[in-house]
Parts: structure tokens; C-alpha cells; sequence
């Protein structure tokens, strides 16, 4: 009974610690993520602004409202083509850059920081950046360009390349994470299996398509959920570099969402924009659901 006793103590004590350790996440995740949720769904029935003066219920004319809203559905449009442009490219590089920084090749682990670094910039200050980066008249890529005679582009100023653009700066800023999560998946891979497949004569080609991508598909399919999530959000960037222009053609259901409670849209309009939030957090729902359907199909 004693020794029961000890046990259980023992067990008990560390059940507290791992409460003590898990709770401030727990607060943060209701407070700043559930809570928020279940505002903004509450919300969506009213008409109001941001200080909840003058609440009027007015039932699902909210979400009538967003359907019939054009500008939404072409922000929805922008954030879909920017979509398949960015996650693609984004997951693509990434795995090339783990690829190449898994080899044992001198200065391997200074590649390594130097491709993960703009991850860690802040997403603002590296927009500002690449907003000089990226000026028509005195910008440094023109330059660069003007001086083996290709002609400058309009980066951001014309709607046929800004969303382009702005898929460029957040592809550079988020293929270092991404790079790391694939560069785990690749080193605990077992080396008995490639040395098994060089013996049989397998090529590079072979072991990459064959081998490594099977193997590491779960990893994959969890950084290509976690990109899509991400290309959804898109806010930042397109904050600092475009407004949403121009004519609309960065504009992003997040930056609409952000105009219609605090920007240019501001007034009686925070119910109509958690409506609108709703209606894309339901979207990113039936995205990452078909995401971990293909997920569940690919590792049986």
C-alpha cells in the first residue's frame, strides 16, 4: 500500500507539473483564438462597429450580403490564384533547399541560417524592404535587370504583376521554416534503405521520387496544410506593399476584412466583416479537411 501510495503521489506530482506547463497555452488559445471565434460568429447576426455602440440584430442579412458582395469574391479570387501560385512554389523550394543543406558539403550548416534567417524577420520591415527592392524608378531589381538589357518591370504597380510580386516576397520569407520541418523529416530517414537501393543501382531521380517523397509524406502533407492555412491569411505583405491594389488585384479576404472593421470601410460594419470571417474560416475548414482526407488516403 505503501509503495501504491508513492506511486500515485509521484504520478500525481507530475500531472501537475504538466498542467503548470501546458496551461498558459491552454489561456492563450481561448483567450486569443476561441474566444475571438465564438465573438466573431456572434457578432455576424448584428450590425455594429468596433465598440459595439448601437447593436442591432438583423438576423442572416449579414452573410445575404456577403454572397452578393463582389468585392469579396474577387478577393477570394485573388487569394485562390495566389494560392496555387505561392504553396507550390513555396513547398517546392523549400524541400530543394533541405535537399541540398542534407548533403555533407562544407559550409553546410551556414546555408542552412542563411536560408532560414528572412523566416525570423518580421514580415513588415522585410515588405519595406522589398518595396524599394522592388520601385520601377530606382529599385535595385530594375537595376539589375536594365543592366543586361531586359527592361524593368512594374513590380507592384501594375495588376498583371503585383499579386506576382507579392507571391515572390512571401514565397522568400517562408521557404526557410519549411526548409527546417523537411530537413528533420530527411535526416531521420534510415541510411540502410538508400545504401540497399545505391547497391540495387538505383539513380538519384529514382530515390528521390521512389523513396524519399513516400517516406517523408506525412511531412509533406502537414507543411502543405500549414502553407495553404497560411496563404488564406495573407495580410501583412500585401498591407505594406500593394493596399490591395492596384484595382484590386492583391486585394485579399483578410485585408477586406481589416478595411471593413478598422480601415477606409470603418463604421457600422464589424458585423458585416465577422461575417465575412466566418465565411473564410469555413472555406480554410473544407480545405484542410480535404487536405487530411488526401493524407489518410496517400498512408493507407
Amino acid at each position: 500500500m505503501a509503495a501504491l501510495s508513492k506511486k500515485l503521489s509521484l504520478k500525481a506530482r507530475r500531472n501537475i507539473v504538466g498542467y503548470t506547463f501546458v496551461t498558459p497555452a491552454i489561456l492563450f488559445f481561448v483567450i486569443f483564438t476561441l474566444l475571438p471565434l465564438c465573438l466573431s460568429l456572434y457578432l455576424s447576426f448584428f450590425t455594429t462597429d468596433m465598440f459595439f455602440l448601437d447593436m442591432e440584430y438583423i438576423g442572416l442579412k449579414n452573410f445575404t450580403r456577403v454572397f452578393k458582395d463582389q468585392l469579396f469574391w474577387k478577393s477570394i479570387i485573388n487569394i485562390l490564384l495566389y494560392t496555387l501560385m505561392a504553396v507550390p512554389l513555396n513547398v517546392s523550394v523549400s524541400l530543394l533547399l533541405a535537399s541540398l543543406v542534407n548533403n555533407k558539403i562544407a559550409g553546410a550548416k551556414v546555408y542552412r541560417v542563411l536560408y532560414y534567417l528572412p523566416s525570423v524577420t518580421s514580415s513588415v520591415a522585410a515588405s519595406i524592404v522589398w518595396l524599394w527592392l522592388m520601385n520601377p524608378a530606382y529599385g535595385l531589381l530594375n537595376n539589375i535587370l536594365e543592366s543586361v538589357g531586359i527592361p524593368g518591370w512594374t513590380w507592384l504597380s501594375h495588376s498583371n504583376t503585383a499579386l506576382f510580386s507579392v507571391t515572390l516576397v512571401t514565397v522568400w520569407q517562408g521557404v526557410g521554416s519549411n526548409m527546417v520541418i523537411f530537413l528533420a523529416a530527411l535526416q531521420n530517414m534510415p541510411s540502410q534503405v538508400y545504401e540497399a537501393a545505391k547497391i540495387d543501382g538505383a539513380g538519384p531521380f529514382t530515390i528521390f521520387f521512389k523513396m524519399t517523397l513516400p517516406l517523408i509524406a506525412p511531412t509533406m502533407y502537414f507543411i502543405l496544410t500549414m502553407t495553404l492555412i497560411g496563404a488564406f491569411q495573407l495580410y501583412d505583405q500585401v498591407y505594406v506593399l500593394t493596399s490591395g491594389g492596384p484595382v484590386n488585384s492583391t486585394l485579399t479576404p483578410v485585408y477586406l476584412i481589416w478595411q471593413n472593421s478598422f480601415g477606409t470601410n470603418a463604421g457600422p460594419q464589424a458585423g458585416y466583416a465577422a461575417a465575412q470571417s466566418c465565411i473564410l474560416f469555413l472555406i480554410i475548414m473544407v480545405v484542410t479537411v480535404l487536405i487530411r482526407r488526401l493524407d489518410r488516403d496517400a498512408t493507407k
